[in-house]
C-alpha cells in the first residue's frame, strides 16, 4: 500500500497557521512545530479523525494526540479495544503502536486558540481526501467533533445538512463509504464539563468493533 500525501514542513498553505508557526518555532524551538503527520498503520480498517494537533500536545511531540489530555483518554480506549499494543507514555518514541487503527486530524497545524477556520479546513482536505483514498481496507471513521465529523462529510462530498453531528451516532453513508461514527471530542474541556465521560467514549469505540465484528 502506497502511504497519502502529506503537507510540507514547512507547509505554506494556511497564513495564519504559518505565522503561528514561526511564532512558535521562536518560542519553542524544542518542539516538532510543523503539520503533524498521521499515526498508524495505512492497512488499518479503523480511521479516527480529530480536529487539529494541540499547541503543547501534537505539536510538540509530533504524534497526534501525544502529550495532551485528548490522548490521556484516546490511546487506553484504544488498547482496551485491541487498537493499540504497548504502553502509552505521552512522547512520540514510547513504543505505543495502533493495531488496526490510524489516527489523523482534519487540520495538520496547530491553530490559535485551538480553533480553525473554514478556508483552513478547506486548505487541508485534500490531504485528508488523500489520506482516504490511499486507505484500501478502511470500513469505519470515528469523528471526534463537529469539525472531524464535518470534514468527513464534505471529504465525501456529502452535505452536512443531511448528516447531522451527534455523539455515538451511526452514519449509514452512501455509495459504498466507511460507516461514520461521532464522538464528543475527548478534550479536557469536554471531560471536565460531563459533555463526554469516559463511559460514553467507550461505547463509540464498542460499537465500532461490533460493526467490524
Amino acid at each position: 500500500m502506497i502511504e497519502p500525501a502529506v503537507p510540507a514542513l514547512d507547509c505554506g498553505l494556511c497564513p495564519r497557521l504559518v505565522e503561528f508557526r514561526i511564532d512558535n518555532q521562536k518560542k519553542y524551538p524544542d518542539f516538532f512545530n510543523g503539520p503533524v503527520p498521521s499515526f498508524g498503520p495505512i492497512s488499518a480498517q479503523v480511521l479516527v479523525v480529530g480536529l487539529a494537533p494541540g499547541l503543547k500536545g501534537a505539536n510538540c511531540t509530533g504524534r497526534p494526540f501525544t502529550g495532551d489530555y485528548a490522548g490521556d483518554l484516546l490511546y487506553p480506549t484504544l488498547k482496551m479495544f485491541g487498537f493499540a499494543t504497548g504502553a502509552y507514555g505521552s512522547s512520540a518514541d514510547d513504543g505505543f503502536e495502533l493495531v488496526n487503527c490510524r489516527i489523523t486530524n482534519a487540520v495538520r497545524c496547530v491553530p490559535p486558540q485551538n480553533k480553525t477556520t473554514a478556508a483552513e479546513e478547506k486548505n487541508c482536505r485534500p490531504f485528508l481526501i488523500d489520506e482516504l483514498n490511499a486507505m484500501a481496507n478502511l470500513k469505519v471513521i470515528v469523528a471526534l467533533g463537529s469539525v472531524g465529523h464535518n470534514a468527513v462529510i464534505q471529504t465525501l462530498g456529502l452535505k452536512k445538512s443531511q448528516w447531522k453531528f451527534g455523539h455515538n451516532v451511526r452514519h449509514a453513508l452512501p455509495d459504498g463509504a466507511p460507516i461514520l461514527f461521532d464522538s464528543y471530542h475527548c478534550s479536557r474541556y469536554n471531560t471536565n464539563t460531563g459533555r463526554l465521560t469516559e463511559a460514553m467514549f467507550h461505547d463509540v469505540f464498542r460499537a465500532v468493533c461490533e460493526e467490524l465484528a
